[in-house]
């Protein structure tokens, strides 16, 4: 059964949803010699001669350049990468801010981040503490910590996987059995209704439909000028809300998750309520 304290889920995107842009090119493509723009277009250009998955071939790009500088692809070095990361206004602040909320309002809130990005590099990140689980991209490393194969991959379609497994608490990613049983809705850690998606773009559509058809909230967060490239995915009913990505205090986004996280609080003590006084009827 549920704890007696109502769970709330956040999911995040990562790259142009935390941070400014994709986590490779702040350190990584320069430390190979490579534009961002190179790197992308080899990256793609394998994916499509090859019809291979496109975030599997930028991860086989980012191992193959690497090599060619002689740079390492060791575990620990991966991890370096993550100190370098630009984030949007206030995303440092906002994770124990809107823990702080929670805990006013009688919920528990817990942090996910679902990315095609690599873990290794968020790991090396500053927030990196504050998500309870990271569903990202990794590498299988060697007796050596060498990178030698993929071990996560996490396209746009599979993503929605991650949304199942935070909603029925299965968070090891070997274990597919619980994943696949049956349980019943109540029975569930975090209900779909408690879940918000916060995204940047197409990529994350499917999250963003799957949680708002299912009584959560989706946002699409956008760079400041560049609001129109969102626009379709409330005109489409895709998402719920249309933020400026600043998480800084009393910002629009933080206002609307407020809210948000209000009502879902309200919503669940009324669902408790009725829970509780359906059993009393024989």
């Amino acid at each position: 059964m549920r704890s007696k304290k109502p769970v709330l889920a956040l999911m995040y995107d990562f790259d142009k949803t935390l941070c400014t842009t994709d986590m490779q090119e702040y350190t990584f493509i320069p430390n190979v010699g490579m534009t961002p723009g190179e790197f992308w277009e080899e990256s793609n250009n394998l994916a499509k001669e090859n019809k291979m998955d496109g975030i599997l071939a930028y991860m086989r790009v980012m191992l193959e350049r690497a090599r060619s500088a002689k740079k390492s692809i060791c575990r620990e070095e991966f991890v370096k990468l993550g100190k370098d990361l630009q984030f949007y206004p206030g995303v440092e602040k906002w994770f124990s801010r809107i823990n702080r909320i929670g805990s006013e309002l009688g919920v528990k809130i817990e942090h996910y981040i679902i990315s095609s990005g690599l873990r290794e590099i968020i790991e090396g990140s500053n927030i990196y503490k504050y998500f309870r689980e990271v569903f990202a991209c990794e590498f299988l490393y060697d007796e050596n910590h060498i990178a030698c194969w993929p071990k996560n991959v996490v396209n746009y379609t599979t993503k929605t996987q991650f949304l199942f497994r935070i909603n029925k608490g299965v968070l090891d990613l070997s274990n597919d059995e619980n994943l696949n049983k049956f349980t019943p809705e109540d029975d569930r850690p975090i209900p779909f209704r408690n879940m918000i998606y916060i995204g940047d773009g197409l990529t994350d559509v499917p999250c963003m439909k799957l949680v708002k058809a299912n009584g959560g909230y989706s946002i699409a967060v956008y760079q400041r000028g560049k609001k129109t490239k969102v626009e379709e995915l409330l005109k489409y009913g895709r998402v719920d809300f249309l933020e400026l990505a600043d998480y800084s205090e009393n910002s629009e986004l933080d206002n609307t998750v407020r809210d948000i996280i209000c009502k879902m609080a309200m919503v669940d003590s009324l669902i408790r309520k009725n829970c509780v006084q359906l059993k009393t009827i024989k």
